[in-house]
């Protein structure tokens, strides 16, 4: 499974306004609706809300996955944000984050929605990339980065 199977290109913020974990969720599900990957934003909202409440998705290392599952959507939809400041997300390592890459996706499809979180937390275990991703300036430079992390 690759990133940019489900990772929506239009909707990646290369500079997230949010200065809190709320905000910021509702910053990147507001973008997928933009990008029209999405249409029931106060669901999908409410859902990735949910979860963070059973224990914050911060991995640490300066990353958090918020997620969740819905019937409001067909198909599993990512995208990738980044706060050039950093945001509390009560992380594991207590540091704050600064890349989010939240993804959600439909009920049904629990296998596949693992995988990708697998996919996702495995791409950022890299220093060297977490740094590359969090310097880029545009889209353009984050998808060609996540591309070529795909091909391997």
């Amino acid at each position: 499974m690759n990133i940019m199977d489900f990772l929506c290109k239009d909707s990646i913020i290369v500079d997230l306004k949010a200065q809190n974990k709320k905000d910021a969720i509702i910053e990147l599900i507001e973008s997928l609706k933009t990008s029209k990957k999405i249409k029931k934003t106060d669901e999908i909202i409410e859902v990735v809300l949910e979860r963070e409440k059973l224990g914050s998705t911060g991995i640490g290392q300066g990353v958090a996955i918020p997620h969740g599952k819905t019937d409001a959507l067909t198909e599993q939809v990512g995208v990738l944000g980044i706060s050039k400041k950093g945001i509390e997300f009560n992380s594991l390592d207590g540091e704050p984050v600064y890349i989010i890459f939240l993804l959600v996706g439909p009920v049904e499809v629990t296998g596949q929605h693992l995988k990708a979180l697998s996919r996702i937390s495995r791409l950022f275990k890299d220093k060297f990339l977490r740094q590359t991703i969090k310097n880029a300036e545009t889209k353009e430079e984050i998808i060609k980065i996540i591309q070529q992390e795909d091909a391997y």
